[in-house]
């Protein structure tokens, strides 16, 4: 098959830039013009798409026509028009879908008004929530953050921590882990009070997705009694002793 090839510079695109048209002379596809671009290190595209990669926001080809290599000015329009708000300034409202009356879809070529009768009246639903929606939470997606462990600035590891024996956990496939991410992300993270799943433990382990409380921490519900309260604040007097003794013995 012979081809004759005609290259020459590109002036919609950056200096340096060529395009070149090959021709088919002989074959089915006699009379058939291929289009290639040349970047200025030698570069070559065999489509729009791959230009637009290549070039980036460097330079905007939305009005670009890959065959011509010239700016279409009918592209050019329509990108304006459509980045354009469409104002209807003789009525003062907007050209929007919404206020145009409906139409009769029909075979026929030509839409045809339709006049609209009110039978009865409508209640307006006033229940609907304005601004920021409240996002789904996902269930357990405290196990994502497994295998990870805090460590200090020279990649060491800090020591597990040991959970009391009253906090158990709850949910398929959850262990201790887990469960202690989810309870420091709800004392972290929560602002409403941190009480457990209230559901009981087989039927979370049967059916998560209606009995779980995505709010609560994968935590069965704890009761803290004046005992327990009690124990806590000597261990944390027992603490601070031997903290108050330490600096004692730094000072001197």
């Amino acid at each position: 098959m012979s081809i004759e090839k005609k290259k020459y510079e590109c002036n919609a695109l950056p200096k340096g830039w060529q395009r070149e048209e090959v021709i088919r002379k002989s074959g089915l596809s006699a009379g058939k013009v291929d289009v290639y671009y040349y970047s200025p290190n030698g570069k070559k595209f065999r489509s729009k798409p791959q230009l637009a990669r290549y070039l980036g926001d460097a330079l905007d080809l939305a009005t670009f026509d890959f065959r011509s290599g010239k700016i279409n000015s009918l592209l050019l329009r329509k990108n304006k028009k459509q980045r354009g708000t469409q104002f209807d300034y003789s009525r003062g409202v907007r050209n929007d879908a919404s206020l145009v009356p409906p139409i009769r879809q029909t075979a026929s070529i030509f839409k045809q008004p339709v006049t609209v009768y009110k039978t009865q009246e409508g209640k307006v639903k006033t229940d609907f929530k304005h601004g920021p929606q409240e996002k789904p939470k996902q269930l357990f997606w405290e196990k994502r953050l497994e295998g990870l462990r805090a460590c200090d600035l020279d990649g060491l590891e800090f020591n597990e921590m040991e959970l009391p024996r009253a906090l158990r956990a709850v949910g398929p496939h959850v262990g201790e882990e887990t469960l202690l991410q989810s309870v420091a992300t709800a004392l972290h993270v929560s602002t409403q009070p941190v009480t457990g799943q209230t559901g009981s433990r087989s039927a979370l382990e049967k059916n998560p997705g209606v009995f779980l409380n995505p709010d609560q921490p994968l935590v069965q519900a704890v009761s803290v009694a004046d005992e327990d309260i009690k124990r806590q604040e000597e261990r944390v007097a027992v603490a601070r002793k031997k903290l108050q003794d330490a600096l004692k013995r730094v000072v001197t």
